[in-house]
């Protein structure tokens, strides 16, 4: 049966979008929409032309592996193609392409499996006769390629005499050139400082830096390179496995993946796969996958092929970091310190494994400087925990007749004006504590577990005490009485019980605790442990003049303004004075002599428990005479303090050689300082 005509109307369509976006990712280092996108189209088609195989034509993308060469570069036609490979998006395709490769053997053994990270760079073979290079081509099309020798000799990391010996009269080495993260933030960076343009992820930078005519710019930009296996050999023989082959070309020089390891049966695969995805974030490098390749030569030959791709490999591809999505609506929110940060509501899509609805868009100057319009069609990145962001627009799907966001001029939930200092990129509303979004997240921030850590104070319960007029400021929390919180929607007199002790338990705090959750702005933990440990006490804060202030360490004057401020304001006055009254108490600090700051310069790790004081109450502790506290161990930590059920916090330090301190220890050091 002939395929109908909407099917190939279709197929036609996707023809010619795919090739578009080809040429836009290839020839113009340009790309319009993200990978996940462009996977979409390809994975349409390719269903279209497998239902009706009368819709295949020679000139399908199907057909072919990439883009195609660009004038001014020679053109270099691949001997051995350069092929790509199948995906996998789910454990039961991984789970499938296994059962395939059993299938195919005839093996009731468990299969080994190379396994490497699928890094997000540009396809490159380099050839090297009798030990020098001769030649570097990109993949191109997966025929013919371009020769882009000149700029690939300016990779340091690529030998230009092969080092070691016994390797083959000639070589083609197949690899991925990449930028690595630190390099192409800090290229950005000058770019930026430059007034040039930057780039929009290292993969589009690396295929930009291969395609420069000038070598000099390449030299400039810190390209690198990983192999992943050989393309043609002459003169030798390289074993009989994928791993045994990555092993040779390490040592004649050529650098490889360092998480590639040989794993055995689907369990592995999966294994790997999850691991790699956990550490992911800390790579220094990006990847979008892992790629699993049967170990055995052997086995592979007899696999074969099909269509352009190997069956005994395939890409098992990470959730989507980029997504295209629309702008459903911009709204502001007002935070805590009456900021207004402009958030963009999206239609909901699934990227970078979350479900994502919601995106902020910073502040208005960002907002204008990405031009997001409400209607839009936007690029959406999530990476891991990241916050989601709008990476860029999509010009050419804007609807007709859309209009520039503005910023409001009142206050979205009090009607406050709203005011923007020179020079500041954030507004704020004006309303400070008579505005509710502000008393909530005031509240938020005073009983989180950092500040007064109010168990059973959540923000459900936050909105329930202040749009009932219940709790107005945070010395309201302590009035209220338990028959008022039972009263309340889910609460009930046994939760209103606990809330109550949880209440008067927080009473007793320290100083630092105190003065960060008061929410001074630009008042972190370690500028109030720092202003606790100079003045001593409350008291000498509330009179500092903004020069006494600023002779605290690390304190500038922004910062020594804003304090000065906050309690120069009589409305904040009476909130303290109101705190004081119901019983809030800390224990008295010795004022130091100017400078007495014995842990000063010295970073701290804290890690498992510790039985006489919580690990918060050290940190407070370590901060207050001058020290830093960290969450990871580095090179630079001076200690890690060790208490019971420690984890890999101790591993680290011990691999790093950095001073491990038991509880006692910690105790004589806080005691002897």
């Amino acid at each position: 049966m002939p395929a109908p005509a909407s099917a190939r109307r279709r197929a036609d369509w996707l023809r010619a979008e795919i090739t578009r976006h080809d040429h836009r990712y290839y020839a113009l280092d340009d790309p319009e929409i993200p990978d996940a996108e462009y996977d979409r189209l390809v994975g349409e088609l390719r269903e279209l032309e497998q239902r009706h195989p009368e819709l295949v034509r020679p000139d399908s993308p199907t057909q072919r592996v990439g883009g195609v060469p660009v004038a001014g570069f020679a053109e270099v036609r691949h001997q051995v193609p350069m092929l790509s490979l199948d995906n996998a998006f789910t454990r039961e395709e991984v789970e499938a392409f296994d059962r395939r490769v059993r299938e195919r053997l005839e093996a009731r053994h468990e299969i080994d499996y190379a396994c490497e990270p699928k890094l997000d760079g540009v396809a490159i073979g380099i050839t090297w006769r009798d030990g020098v290079l001769e030649q570097a081509a990109t993949r191109g099309d997966g025929t013919t390629g371009e020769d882009v020798t000149h700029n690939v000799r300016t990779i340091r990391s690529v030998p230009l005499r092969l080092g070691g010996r016994g390797w083959p009269a000639l070589l083609e080495a197949r690899g991925e050139v990449f930028l690595p993260l630190a390099g192409f933030a800090a290229m950005n960076r000058r770019a930026a400082e430059q007034g040039e343009k930057t780039f929009v992820n290292p993969r589009n930078a690396a295929a930009g830096s291969l395609r420069q005519l000038d070598p000099r710019l390449a030299a400039s930009r810190p390209l690198d390179v990983f192999f992943y296996g050989v393309g043609r050999i002459e003169g030798a023989q390289l074993g009989d496995r994928h791993s045994g082959i990555l092993e040779a070309l390490r040592s004649w020089g050529l650098r490889t993946a360092p998480e590639a390891r040989v794993v055995r049966g689907v369990d592995g695969l999966l294994a790997y796969y999850e691991d790699l995805g956990q550490r992911r974030s800390g790579l220094p490098y990006q990847i979008d996958g892992v790629v699993y390749k049967v170990d055995s030569l052997d086995l592979q030959r007899r696999l074969g092929f099909v269509a352009r791709a190997p069956r005994w490999a395939i890409a098992h591809k990470f959730p989507a970091e980029e997504e295209l999505t629309t702008v459903r609506a911009i709204e502001w929110q007002v935070g805590r310190t009456g900021a207004l940060t402009p958030v963009a509501r999206l239609e909901p899509v699934f990227v970078g494994g979350a479900t994502v609805s919601n995106a902020t868009l910073h502040n208005i100057d960002e907002l204008l400087r990405k031009d997001v319009r409400v209607g839009d069609t936007v690029i959406l990145r999530r990476a891991g925990d990241v916050i989601p962001e709008v990476v860029r627009v999509i010009p050419e799907r804007r609807p007709r007749g859309t209009a520039p966001v503005s910023l409001p001029a009142t206050c979205p939930v009090c009607g406050s004006e709203v005011t923007r200092e020179e020079g500041e990129a954030i507004a704020r509303c004006s309303g400070a504590l008579i505005c509710p979004a502000q008393r909530k997240e005031t509240l938020r921030h005073f009983a989180s577990r950092r500040a007064l850590d109010i168990e059973g104070l959540g923000t459900k319960l936050i909105d329930q005490l202040v749009d009932g007029g219940l709790v107005r400021s945070p010395a309201d929390l302590y009035a209220l009485r338990a028959e008022d919180l039972a009263a309340l929607e889910r609460m009930g007199e046994k939760s209103a019980a606990n809330l109550v002790e949880a209440l008067d338990h927080s009473r007793a705090t320290t100083l630092p605790r105190f003065l960060y959750a008061l929410g001074i702005r630009d008042v972190g933990e370690a500028t109030a442990a720092a202003l606790a440990s100079y003045f001593g006490s409350l008291q000498a804060i509330r009179e500092a003049t903004p020069e006494q202030i600023m002779e605290v360490p690390d304190v500038g004057p922004v910062v020594a303004g804003h304090v000065h401020a906050f309690f120069a304001e009589p409305r904040n006055e009476a909130v303290i004075a109101a705190l004081l009254r119901h019983g809030l108490h800390w224990p008295a600090l010795p004022k130091p002599a100017p400078g007495a700051t014995p842990l000063a310069g010295q970073t701290f790790v804290l890690t498992g428990r510790l039985d006489s004081l919580t690990r918060d109450e050290a940190g407070d502790r370590i901060r207050a005479l001058g020290g830093k506290v960290a969450g990871s161990v580095s090179k630079n930590t001076h200690y890690v303090v060790a208490g019971a059920d420690a984890g890999s916090k101790l591993d680290k330090a011990n691999r790093l050689g950095v001073p491990i301190l038991d509880e006692a220890g910690l105790l004589q050091l806080l005691g002897g300082a």
